[in-house]
């Protein structure tokens, strides 16, 4: 599989950090029939009675619908949707590139599984998320796995 990369919208609340939050957060969307690919939730540093929830995708106005009763809103954050064939060597070798041409990353989360890998990756503004897009596209790294 190429690598794909994809500029995405996420959708974020900021939440109190207790018990059901995530749940309730998720209700509204899993009854509109939403099929999200990826929930991220975590609690902020240094503050651990609050906590955010990001979600993507939110697609259709049903699905819109619920997101905003849920107390989401579509994030102006620049993110990129990063997948394709792990290898060895590939997160450094995307880091070396963002680094080299002076990027920084807003955050990021990269999971694998199997064979396959994926990242979501944020940027502290649209210049950014541009020139990393273009350099990750023309990273090389050994054979696949």
């Amino acid at each position: 599989m190429a690598v794909s990369v994809k500029r995405i919208v996420l959708w974020r609340a900021e939440v109190p950090n207790q018990p059901g939050v995530l749940a309730s957060t998720l209700k509204p969307l899993a009854q509109a029939g939403a099929n999200l690919t990826i929930v991220m939730g975590y609690r902020f540093p240094g503050d651990p009675a609050r906590a955010a929830i990001e979600l993507f995708p939110v697609k259709g106005k049903k699905a819109e619908a619920a997101a905003q009763a849920a107390g989401l809103a579509a994030w102006e954050m620049p993110t990129l949707l990063v997948e394709g064939d792990d290898r060895p060597g590939l997160g450094h070798a995307i880091a070396e590139a963002m680094a080299g041409a002076g990027i920084n990353l807003a955050f990021l989360v990269t999971q694998v599984i199997g064979k396959k890998y994926s990242s979501v990756m944020a940027f502290e503004n649209e210049d950014d998320l541009k020139k990393a897009s273009a350099l990750i596209k023309k990273v090389k790294v050994g054979r696949s796995k």
